[in-house]
């Protein structure tokens, strides 16, 4: 009889694979970083066969290290980035150059001019989403104007698009399928949200055809089984979803007017609102959360481009610090920011402002101040950042958030938290399994085959390790907000 689940979580900068137990445990994972590429500014790239290798290598390290045969795997749910976009050759399944990454925003001028030509709410109101680079529609038109050829073979039928899930679906079935999910395809500026389906005007705009498009399924179904060759054995796929709807899922998040707050590469804000497709008035997305058999869910998001990038690029660029788990003691080291502000704008700025022509900028300096303050600005970043999309939220909920449920790598920074529930002043839980995204596509599999029983079961496995209270004053939380906001508006506007 099958003991786990294995979940596959491909994301900005790495690639995962974790085991899951009936009882929602952590058994084992694996993980491999993966080179970016930055062609030139404001462009991001991905290599689809690093994207590949890392992902099917660590999932194969996983199961030969914990001695797990393929007949022990239940099913495999894929979660990934979402809206970075890869095409590819139907018959030989070679990617057509790199994939242009969500962070990438060579597509703005391109935004600009649909939106000029007034299509901007016929877009959101189909959609959800506004015109922006962010969204994966752009870029593949992107990729059809500028890649030689490759427009007069797509209208023959010959390339297939996909998001990340698509693409390693595709590849772990040897390329017998070619799907995706209602959460992935509503990121792609391309879905109607309100019938489910591609939607043939907005293709037309945007001049793509549609034989390129996936199948689209609810998140918990069959989509296939594994080619023997990669385990050993065929798996069963049965979940798909983006990552942050994935996190909702796994957070627990399964009632309207509950909500969550991932911290990764970026940080993604999503609150349930049930049956409802909820229009917002302050910059939020309106998403499919999910879709189990026939019952479709929705969600309010707020997008972060930059969080956990901002530490990486101190790492990385400024090197200040040699690894990411040193910020928190460098950024305690200090009592506050010594008036240091840090807008991590570095591609454009999302959730509320959408502005692709944002850019980073450190505010502030004195010649007192150190690497430990612009440590401790970049922590209070993501928190100023996130209180931005919680404050747009709250003012299109008519019922006030309560508490926030936190996952993410960066959410083992106690630090950050503390400073995140001070900034908010709501408690910032943190739960017992922090790899909520890739829990999540670990449930959506699950249910698919009858390892967990229903959502009832799935949110009795949910708990609270610690939870970070509010220690500042109203008076305190907004004087931060009034220097974060001066700050961002010095970096809006900045490109031409």
């Amino acid at each position: 009889m099958a003991s786990y689940i294995l979940a596959l979580d491909q994301g900005t900068t790495s690639s995962r694979a974790i085991l899951f137990d009936s009882a929602g445990r952590v058994c084992g994972s694996e993980q491999a970083e993966y080179p970016q590429i930055y062609p030139q500014p404001g462009w991001v790239e991905h290599n689809p066969e690093a994207i590949w290798e890392s992902q099917l290598g660590v999932a194969q390290h996983l199961l030969q290290s914990k001695q797990v045969s393929a007949n022990e795997i239940a099913a495999i749910g894929i979660t990934n980035q979402r809206e970075t976009t890869l095409l590819w050759d139907k018959r030989t399944g070679e990617s057509v150059g790199n994939a242009i990454v969500w962070q990438d925003r060579r597509t703005s001028p391109l935004c600009e001019q649909i939106a000029m030509q007034g299509y901007a709410d016929l877009f959101r109101n189909k959609t959800g989403l506004p015109l922006d680079p962010y969204f994966s529609g752009t870029k593949i038109r992107w990729m059809l104007d500028n890649i030689a050829g490759l427009r007069e073979r797509a209208e023959r039928g010959e390339i297939a698009f996909g998001t990340v899930d698509s693409f390693l679906l595709w590849r772990l079935t040897g390329g017998r399928v070619h799907a995706t999910d209602v959460s992935n395809a509503s990121r792609t500026l391309l879905f109607n949200i309100h019938t489910l389906d591609w939607d043939d005007e907005l293709l037309a705009i945007l001049q793509i055809p549609r034989s390129l498009f996936p199948e689209i399924k609810p998140n918990s179904d069959f989509f296939g089984d594994t080619n023997v060759s990669l385990f050993g054995a065929a798996i069963p796929i049965g979940g798909m979803a983006g990552d942050q709807q994935a996190a909702t899922f796994g957070q627990a998040c399964h009632l309207p007017g509950m909500a969550k707050n991932t911290y990764g590469t970026g940080s993604f804000l999503l609150l349930n609102t049930g049956a409802e497709a909820r229009t917002s008035a302050n910059g939020l997305l309106t998403t499919l959360a999910w879709r189990l058999g026939n019952t479709t869910t929705y969600a309010l998001e707020g997008s972060v481009f930059i969080t956990g990038a901002a530490v990486q690029w101190l790492r990385d660029e400024l090197q200040i610090i040699s690894s990411a788990h040193e910020i928190e003691a460098l950024a305690a080291s200090v009592p506050d920011n010594g008036g240091v502000y840090f807008v991590p704008a570095f591609v454009g700025l999302g959730t509320p402002y959408w502005d692709a022509h944002a850019r980073g900028a450190i505010l502030g300096l004195t010649r007192g101040a150190s690497r430990a303050h612009i440590a401790r600005a970049t922590l209070e970043a993501v928190c100023y950042q996130s209180r931005d999309v919680l404050d747009a939220m709250q003012a299109d909920s008519a019922q006030p958030l309560t508490e926030l449920r936190v996952d993410g790598g960066m959410t083992r920074n106690n630090l950050l938290l503390q400073l995140q529930a001070d900034i908010l002043g709501i408690p910032v839980v943190r739960p017992s399994v922090t790899e909520t995204t890739a829990l999540g596509a670990g449930y959506l599999a699950g249910l698919a085959v009858g390892f967990w029983k229903d959502t009832d079961e799935i949110g009795g496995q949910w708990s609270a390790e610690r939870v970070f209270e509010p220690t500042t004053t109203a008076d305190e939380r907004d004087s931060r907000m009034r220097g974060w906001h001066r700050a961002v508006e010095r970096a809006r506007n900045w490109t031409e």
